[in-house]
């Protein structure tokens, strides 16, 4: 069977961490960020938008379809 095409977000982290709330730094190692210019492709799913933004002030984001 086909995989259906999921639709994605490329999230890079664009600032740092350091002297952030735990919860945010945190929630980047969740998204898998955790250096300055590592870029990851995750699926547009409602939990990955909830982390997206509680962390917007230091990623990127670009939307696939």
């Amino acid at each position: 069977m086909a995989k259906k095409m999921e639709k994605t977000i490329i999230v890079t982290q664009t600032k740092s961490p350091i002297r952030r709330e735990a919860k945010q730094r945190a929630t980047l190692c969740g998204l898998g960020l955790n250096k300055i210019g590592r870029t990851r492709e995750l699926e547009d799913t409602a939990a990955v938008r909830g982390m997206i933004e509680k962390v917007k002030h230091m990623i990127k984001i670009e939307e696939r379809a």
